[in-house]
């Protein structure tokens, strides 16, 4: 399937960490975020915090430290990194794909619309999930 054989629903459909989806599938998100924390902030956060707390601490602190994001991880770690350094704000496949470029230094095959449509409607670890219809209405 070519970038032609998305449809334009496709790409305007927004993508988010799902929090929900870790209790649903047995996992923790807190686990999977804390490992993502830099080593200031995994010091000064001892014990379980909240999602909510997680996310901000990594968005105004550890998400600004060099190699947060690098071409040379994985292109679903690139978006979970990501969807953490902007506080899990929802994004379409177009914002996702140029943000990501930016990040990994202009990256731009790995990080068409396509291949991201791909990865993330395959996604089994990171949570990964569309908008669901019922939330489209609120934005």
């Amino acid at each position: 399937m070519g970038e032609e054989g998305l449809t334009a629903e496709q790409v305007r459909q927004r993508w988010f960490i799902d929090l929900d989806w870790y209790q649903q599938n047995n996992r923790s998100f807190f686990v999977l975020a804390h490992s993502r924390l830099c080593a200031k902030c995994r010091e000064r956060l001892k014990g379980e915090v909240s999602p909510a707390e997680l996310l901000s601490t990594i968005k105004d602190c550890c998400s600004k430290t060099p190699g947060f994001i690098t071409r040379e991880l994985p292109i679903l770690e690139s978006i979970f990194r990501l969807f953490l350094a902007n506080g899990n704000q929802p994004l379409d496949l177009e914002e996702l794909g140029k943000q990501l470029s930016q990040w990994r230094g202009g990256d731009a095959y790995r990080t068409s619309a396509e291949i991201l449509f791909r990865l993330l409607s395959s996604d089994q670890c990171y949570g990964l999930r569309q908008v669901p219809e019922s939330d489209k209405l609120d934005s």
